[in-house]
């Protein structure tokens, strides 16, 4: 029996969906996806266990170089 993270990647890789894998909790891998018009990262635990955070928005240019860094200040630790 496969596990649902290696189910979901495999998925991902035949649809040709680009991803990135992150680990920034201790208890979960995230797959990270940039799509047209959203950001998707689905969370999943050792067992299995998945919660997604979807993230619509338009792809407005919103700002230049002053706003890069002034979101980089105010998230600096």
């Amino acid at each position: 029996m496969s596990h649902p993270l290696f189910n979901l990647l495999l998925q991902l890789e035949a649809a040709k969906i680009h991803f990135i894998l992150g680990r920034y909790r201790d208890d979960t891998i995230t797959v990270s996806m940039t799509l047209v018009g959203e950001r998707v990262e689905v969370d999943v635990s050792e067992d299995g266990h998945m919660e997604i955070s979807r993230f619509v928005g338009n792809e407005d240019i919103i700002g230049g170089e002053e706003l890069i860094k002034e979101i980089i200040a105010k998230n600096a630790e």
